[in-house]
């Protein structure tokens, strides 16, 4: 299933106020795990109140140990210091990065901003090497800016 198609999709599971916040973000990460081949693990990860970290939201894939993050640290808390996207093609290769699994390859991450303010991110583990693409990243920059405006 390709990115454009997903759009639409996402939009339909946003919208419904029906479902909790938490339970729609599950939702997405469900369709984009269960589409796109190489999303081995997809999750939420927002900013704990007033503190410097990151707590694990809403997710699906293998179960990680790491439900707070620290700023700085990993991926997810680089993310969360620089505001910037973040795409690892070798997870192998990165100083700061915490595993979740050996099976991963690869990960991306965009960050999601409410008001200009970084809030937190969705989190994509490959365990495919170098998966990701300019257009992976276009279409989560997509998904986030839907994300926040629910939040």
């Amino acid at each position: 299933m390709t990115f454009e198609t997903l759009k639409p999709q996402v939009e339909t599971i946003l919208s419904n106020t029906t479902q909790t916040v938490d339970e729609r973000l599950l939702s997405v990460c469900e369709l984009l795990e269960n589409h796109i081949d190489y999303y081995n693990w997809v999750g939420f990860y927002f900013k704990n109140g007033d503190k410097n970290e990151l707590k694990l939201g809403p997710y699906v894939g293998e179960p990680t140990d790491h439900i707070i993050i620290p700023f700085g640290k990993g991926i997810c808390g680089q993310v969360a210091v620089s505001n910037e996207n973040f795409v690892v093609p070798d997870v192998a290769a990165q100083d700061n990065y915490i595993a979740c699994s050996i099976t991963v390859k690869a990960e991306i991450v965009i960050p999601i901003f409410v008001n200009g303010e970084n809030i937190g991110q969705i989190d994509i583990d490959s365990n495919t090497p170098d998966p990701f693409t300019e257009k992976d990243e276009r279409f989560l920059e997509f998904v986030c800016k839907k994300v926040s405006a629910i939040l």
